[in-house]
């Protein structure tokens, strides 16, 4: 049974829809992005590199790429880092740790709309309950409008976002831990290795796998940010927020398809020659035991 090999035509139906669905909008949106589609346009003109001349020589699509790599890094580190830090904490025998996995787990499998309009409300200068909080402890002076000053609110969307896809991460990490064998471990701590070794020499090694999942997902889910952004500041104030998605948006309800279609393409190009790299480097630190 293991051995038994099927007939190639088996995937020919994926292949078809694969082919459909993504391989032919992908081609047709690349002969595009060298033309002036616009919503003026009687006739649609192939003009060569014109659009990507132009996107590079745009101070706020400079913007949107310095803040999605800035929303990207942190989201990542930080994600794996608390990720991590919880899957460690609820690996052990805690009486509620099934409980506590669904909590930190739920806002996940949240929608980010939902999750931007409440946090609008959280954040919100007057009513929001972080304010009120800091006032009702004498912090008064560190109240902000959190999303409407330049200085926080890109910040605050990075908060939000971590708050939502940290319990994936947990979920990814505690798998891996699943696999780590029990006797290891207790076979280092009867060898005298206390707690700091075996993570370092043991746990965190043997979890390489669950690393590379962890973050790539993140990086890739990051820099493709959209609606998070768009409910909570809509790439405001100024552009203080702005993504590439947001920015995108924007360009396409102006009308300017062909240029919109470039910058969207800009975007594949950016998260395969980031997302390449780390995943060839984070490949190379795997192992098996």
């Amino acid at each position: 049974m293991g051995g038994r090999k099927y007939p190639l035509y088996f995937a020919f139906p994926a292949l078809a829809v694969f082919l459909v669905f993504f391989i032919t909008p992908t081609v047709i949106g690349f002969y595009y992005s060298f033309t002036d589609w616009n919503i003026n346009a009687d006739v649609i003109t192939f003009t060569g590199l014109d659009n990507y001349r132009t996107l590079f020589q745009e101070p706020r699509l400079l913007t949107a790429f310095k803040n999605t790599l800035i929303f990207a890094a942190a989201v990542t580190v930080f994600q794996n880092v608390l990720g991590l830090g919880l899957a460690l904490i609820l690996n052990e025998a805690l009486k509620a740790r099934n409980f506590l996995r669904m909590i930190f787990f739920m806002p996940y499998v949240i929608s980010p709309i939902v999750i931007g309009y409440i946090f609008r409300a959280i954040y919100h200068p007057s009513n929001g309950i972080i304010n009120q909080l800091l006032h009702t402890v004498g912090l008064g002076g560190m109240a902000q409008d959190w999303l409407n000053d330049p200085k926080f609110a890109l910040f605050s969307v990075i908060i939000t976002d971590l708050w939502r896809v940290t319990g994936f991460s947990m979920v990814v990490y505690l798998a891996g831990l699943q696999f780590i064998s029990r006797d290891l471990i207790e076979s280092s701590s009867i060898d005298g290795a206390h707690y700091w070794q075996r993570f370092r020499y043991i746990v965190f090694p043997l979890l390489a796998s669950s690393l590379t999942v962890n973050v790539l997902l993140a990086m890739i889910n990051s820099m493709k940010i959209f609606e998070m952004v768009m409910v909570l500041t809509d790439g405001g104030p100024g552009y203080t927020t702005e993504v590439f998605f947001t920015y995108i948006r924007n360009m396409f309800s102006t009308g300017q398809f062909g240029y919109a279609t470039a910058v969207n393409l800009m975007l594949f190009v950016l998260v395969t020659i980031v997302g390449v790299p780390v995943l060839m480097g984070l490949k190379k630190r795997e192992m098996e035991y």
